[in-house]
C-alpha cells in the first residue's frame, strides 16, 4: 500500500561545486538525516530537482540534462540508496520536477541545445525548444541569442578547438558556440565569414532580439515544448523509470503556467505517475482566484496558504498608521488602490522593456493568426501598445483556465469602454485569440511572465508599508486576514483540496517564516516603529528614503535578538541590499548599475549596524522578537494541524532568521537539531515528563547559546519570560508533536473536517483556534484535535494577559500534547496556554495512554 503523505520536509540538494568551501548535500547526506526526520514525524522527504544541472547551481532548477540523475548529487544509484533508507524507515520521497525550461547559459553543457545551434532547423532536437524561426524574428530567421557585450563585437570572434569536448568552435571571450560542419574548412578561415553561415545570430544584448521562449526574462533558461509527445517522453523518461522502480510517492511541478497547455500537460503527467501518487503544482493564485477543479492535481504548493497563516496574526488596527508612515517615507500609502495602480504600471513597463522580445513575438503571432482583413488598418505601434495594456490588465498569471473563462472578455470589454481608440486593435487581438492557435498560447504565457517580473520581482521590492506581506501569492494591499476569512478558507481547503501543500517558507520566499513573524510584529508596535524610522532618517538618513524604509524592515527582521553584530551578518545584509535595490529598479538595476548609489546603500547599512542608531535599532528589534517567537510557534502549529499537507522547509523546525536566496539556502546544522530532538524524546520517558521541565534545559548552556541570568540574555515576554532562550527547543517540539500526531492519525487530517475555535471574554480576539475531526477514526465522535495560538501577543501582554477569557472544549477530556495537562469543559485560556503561547489538544476519545498523561 502506498505510504500516506501526512507531511513533507524540503531538502535543498547541491553538489560540492555549488559551495565555496566544497561542502555537499547530495543523496548520501540526505540519507544520513533519515533517522532524524523519522523521529521528527516527517512522512516524506521533498527533494529539490535531482536531474543534471549546472555544477555551480545551489538550486538545480537550471537542468541541463533531464535524462540523467545528477552525478554531482550521487547519480541514480545514490538516489536508490536514499530511497531504500527512507523506505526502510517508513518514509517516502517526493520529487520536484522542472518541465518548463532547460539551462542553456553554457550551451555545451546542454547537448540538445548545442545540437540545435549546430544544425538549426535540421537538428533532431529542434522541436524540443520553443524557437521562432520566422524571417521577421529580428535575427533574419536565425536563432537570435543576446550575447554580445557591444554592437560590432564580431571582430572579437575566433575559431578554436575546444579540447574539453574535442570540437572546433566559435569563441567569443569565454563563450563557445558550435560550428555547422558544412560552414568552414579549417580554423584558419575568417571567423566572421564562418559565423555568417551559422544557424544562430549573436545579438547585442540590449537590442532585445531573443528568438526563443525564456523562463520569464532569464536568458540562460530556454523554454521547452512539452506539448510535443516526443519531448514529453524524452524529458520524463527517467521519471517513468523511478516510478517503475517505486522509488517515489509524489511530484511537485515547477511553474506549469509557463507551458503551452498546463491542463493537458498535467493530465498526461497524472496518467504517467498514476492516481495513487501525490501531485501538486506551483500555481500562484490571485487572492480571489480559485484553482481549477478540473486539473488532475491534489492542489498547489501553498503560497495561498502562506498569505492566510501570516495574515491572521497581523494587528489590522495598525493599517492607517503604517500607511501614513509609508506615504511620508516613500510617497505612497501602498494600500490596495496604490498597489493596484503600481502593479498595472510596472507590468506595462516590464512588458515594454525586459519582456519586449516576448511581446514582439506575440504581436507577430497575432498578425499571422488573424484570418480576416479587419486588422489591416491597425498599425504595429497601436497593436503593440494595446497588447501591452491588455497583458498588464489581466489580474491573474494566466486566464485560459476554464474556471477563469470570463476574465479576458471582461478586461477586453472594460478596455474598449475606456479607450475607444483601441477598439480596432482589441478586435484584431480577440480574433487571433479565437483562432485557437499560436497567439492564444503565447498570450497566456506572456501574461504569466509579465505578472512575475512586474509584481513579485519588482513591485514587491518597492512597496514598503509592511514588507512581510510581499511574498509570492501575497496581497500586500490587503492588510491582514480576519478570523472569519481565515476559517472560511481553511474549510474550503479541507473540502476541495485536502491534500494541497501548505507552506510557510520555501526556497523562493523573500523572507523566512520567522523573519516575517518579526516584521508582522511591527503592526503591534507601529508607533514605536514610526519613531524609530524618524530617528534613523534624522541621524543616518538613507540615500533614498523609500529604499531605506523597505530595507529597515528587512534588517529588523534578521537583527540578532542578543544584539551581537557579526561579519557574517554584515555580508548577508550587504548581499541582500544589493539584490533588493537592483530588483526594485528605481535607482539602479541588474542591467544599468549605479555603483555610487549601491555603495551609498551599503554605507547606510553599515551605519545601522555600527553607528549612532544601532542601540535604538537593537532595542526595537528585541521588542519585535518577544512577540515574533510567540507568533512563530502559534502559526507553525496552525499550519501543521490545519487542512492540507504541511511542508517544513529545511531547518525551519528551529527559529531561523533568513532573507531571500541564497541566504535561505545556507547549510543546516542537523547535528544540533538531532541532539535536541534526542534529548526531548529521552526526556519524555524520564521521571519528570513535563514540558516545562524539558524546556528549562534550554535556559542553561545549550544550542541556543544562552545562559539563564547572564547579561547576554535579553528580557523575554512577560507571559513567557524564558521563551527567547528556549525558542529552538520549543519550535522543534511543536513540529515534532504535530507531525507525529498527523502520522499516527492520518485520516483525521486527510479527510477530517475543519471547525473554528473561539474564545469568550475580554481577550477573545487574541486567540485563534482550529479543530479537526473524523467520526470514523478509532471510534472518535466528532472533533478530536484542537490547535490554539496566540494572536497579537504584545498587546495581549500590555492588557495584562488573558484575564478571565475562556475557551469551551467539546465534550470529554482533552490532553495538551505539548504540556501533558488535561482539560474539560469551559477552561481559562491562561491555564491552557500556561506553558507556551500555543497548545495541541487531543480528545481522550481519540487517543489514550499518552505518555505524559497523569
Amino acid at each position: 500500500m502506498r505510504r500516506p503523505i501526512t507531511s513533507t520536509y524540503r531538502l535543498q540538494l547541491r553538489g560540492p561545486h555549488a559551495d565555496p568551501a566544497g561542502r555537499k548535500f547530495g543523496f548520501a547526506e540526505a540519507a544520513e538525516q533519515v533517522p532524524y526526520l523519522r523521529s521528527l514525524g516527517v512522512s516524506h522527504l521533498y527533494l529539490s530537482p535531482i536531474f543534471t544541472a549546472v555544477k555551480e547551481s545551489n538550486h538545480n532548477y537550471d537542468v541541463t540534462d533531464p535524462t540523467v540523475v545528477n552525478p554531482e548529487l550521487g547519480g541514480i544509484e545514490g538516489l536508490r540508496e536514499l530511497a531504500a533508507a527512507a523506505h526502510e524507515a517508513g518514509l517516502g520521497i517526493v520529487l520536484d520536477i522542472v518541465p518548463n525550461h532547460l539551462g542553456v547559459e553554457t550551451p555545451r553543457l546542454n547537448r540538445w541545445w548545442w545540437d540545435v545551434l549546430k544544425h538549426g532547423q535540421e537538428s533532431e532536437f529542434e522541436s524540443f525548444f520553443d524557437i521562432d524561426w520566422h524571417e521577421d524574428n529580428g535575427a533574419g530567421g536565425r536563432l537570435g541569442l543576446p550575447v554580445l557585450g557591444a554592437e560590432g563585437d564580431e571582430d572579437k570572434f575566433e575559431l578554436v578547438h575546444l579540447d574539453e569536448i574535442d570540437e572546433d568552435v566559435l569563441k567569443y571571450y569565454d563563450n563557445y558556440f558550435p560550428l555547422d560542419p558544412e560552414s568552414y574548412s579549417s580554423l584558419d578561415d575568417d571567423p566572421v565569414d564562418v559565423y555568417s553561415r551559422q544557424h544562430y545570430r549573436l545579438m547585442f544584448w540590449r537590442d532585445g532580439v531573443i528568438s526563443y521562449r525564456r523562463f520569464f526574462s532569464v536568458n540562460g533558461l530556454a523554454g521547452i515544448r512539452q506539448e510535443d509527445p516526443l519531448v514529453f517522453e524524452q524529458t520524463h523518461r527517467i521519471l517513468r523509470q523511478l516510478i517503475a522502480e517505486d522509488l517515489i510517492d509524489g511530484i511537485r511541478v515547477d511553474h506549469p503556467d509557463g507551458l503551452a497547455d498546463p491542463f493537458d500537460y498535467l493530465t498526461r503527467l497524472r496518467d504517467l505517475i498514476g492516481d495513487d501518487r501525490w501531485l501538486v503544482v506551483e500555481k500562484i493564485l490571485g487572492v480571489n482566484e480559485p484553482l481549477d477543479p478540473r486539473l488532475a492535481v491534489d492542489g498547489t504548493t501553498g503560497y495561498d496558504a502562506m498569505r492566510e497563516f501570516d495574515g491572521i496574526f497581523i494587528a489590522r488596527e495598525a493599517e492607517d498608521a503604517l500607511s501614513m508612515l509609508a506615504l511620508h517615507q516613500s510617497g505612497s500609502t501602498w494600500d490596495e488602490d496604490a498597489i493596484e495602480a503600481a502593479e498595472h504600471q510596472l507590468k506595462r513597463d516590464v512588458a515594454a522593456s525586459e519582456l519586449g522580445a516576448e511581446i514582439r513575438r506575440l504581436t507577430r503571432a497575432i498578425r499571422r493568426d488573424n484570418f480576416s482583413t479587419a486588422g489591416h488598418t491597425v498599425s504595429d505601434e497601436d497593436l503593440t501598445t494595446t497588447v501591452i495594456e491588455l497583458v498588464a490588465a489581466i489580474p491573474v498569471y494566466r486566464a485560459d483556465y476554464i474556471s477563469l473563462s470570463r476574465i479576458t472578455s471582461s478586461v477586453v470589454a472594460e478596455m474598449a469602454r475606456r479607450f475607444p481608440s483601441r477598439r480596432d486593435a482589441l478586435d484584431l487581438i480577440t480574433a487571433a485569440l479565437l483562432a485557437n492557435s499560436e497567439a492564444k498560447t503565447r498570450f497566456a504565457q506572456v501574461c504569466g511572465a509579465v505578472m512575475a517580473k512586474g509584481v513579485e520581482d519588482t513591485l514587491f521590492y518597492r512597496a514598503c508599508r509592511l514588507v512581510a506581506l510581499q511574498e509570492v501569492g501575497g496581497a500586500p494591499g490587503r492588510f491582514g486576514v480576519s478570523a472569519a476569512e481565515f476559517h472560511l478558507l481553511q474549510q474550503e481547503r479541507a473540502t476541495l483540496w485536502p491534500q494541497a501543500m501548505t507552506s510557510l517558507t520555501t526556497h523562493d520566499t523573500k523572507r523566512s517564516e520567522d523573519t516575517r513573524a518579526r516584521i508582522i510584529e511591527i503592526t503591534e508596535e507601529a508607533s514605536d516603529f514610526a519613531e524609530l524610522a524618524r530617528q534613523v532618517a534624522a541621524i543616518v538618513p538613507p540615500p533614498d528614503s523609500a529604499t531605506g524604509h523597505f530595507l529597515l524592515q528587512n534588517i529588523l527582521g534578521v537583527w540578532p535578538h542578543d544584539g551581537e553584530i557579526t561579519d557574517e551578518l554584515r555580508q548577508r545584509l550587504h548581499d541582500y541590499a544589493i539584490k533588493a535595490v537592483r530588483e526594485a529598479g528605481v535607482k539602479t538595476s541588474w542591467f544599468d548599475q549605479d555603483a555610487a548609489f549601491e555603495q551609498a546603500v551599503l554605507d547606510w547599512v553599515d551605519a545601522l549596524l555600527y553607528g549612532p542608531v544601532t542601540s535604538a535599532v537593537s532595542a526595537y528589534a528585541q521588542q519585535l522578537h518577544n512577540g515574533a517567537i510567540q507568533v512563530s510557534l502559534g502559526r507553525k502549529m496552525l499550519q501543521l494541524v490545519g487542512p492540507g499537507i504541511p511542508d517544513t522547509y529545511q531547518g525551519q523546525e528551529y527559529f531561523d532568521l533568513s532573507l531571500v536566496d541564497p541566504d535561505n539556502r545556507r547549510f543546516v546544522d542537523y547535528t544540533q537539531r538531532a541532539q535536541t530532538l534526542e534529548q526531548y524524546l529521552d526526556f519524555k520517558t524520564g521521571s519528570d515528563r513535563s514540558l516545562s521541565a524539558f524546556l528549562s534545559l534550554g535556559a542553561g548552556p545549550g544550542p541556543e547559546g544562552q545562559t539563564e541570568g547572564s547579561d547576554q540574555v535579553p528580557a523575554g515576554p512577560a507571559l513567557y519570560p524564558h521563551l527567547p532562550g528556549i525558542i529552538d527547543r520549543a519550535k522543534q517540539t511543536v513540529v515534532r508533536e504535530a507531525l507525529a500526531l498527523r502520522r499516527d492519525y492520518p485520516d483525521v487530517f486527510l479527510t477530517g473536517e475543519h471547525q473554528p475555535v473561539f474564545a469568550v471574554g475580554e481577550a477573545e480576539s487574541h486567540l485563534v483556534g482550529i479543530a479537526r475531526g473524523d467520526r470514523d477514526v478509532r471510534g472518535a465522535s466528532g472533533l478530536g484535535i484542537i490547535a490554539l495560538a496566540t494572536r497579537r501577543p504584545l498587546s495581549l501582554e500590555r492588557r495584562g494577559g488573558w484575564g478571565e477569557t475562556t475557551v469551551t472544549l467539546p465534550e470529554g477530556t482533552w490532553v495538551d500534547r505539548m504540556s501533558g495537562l488535561t482539560f474539560e469543559g469551559t477552561v481559562p485560556v491562561k491555564d491552557v496556554l500556561a506553558v507556551l503561547p500555543t497548545a495541541l489538544l487531543v480528545s481522550s476519545k481519540l487517543i489514550s495512554g499518552y505518555p505524559w498523561h497523569p
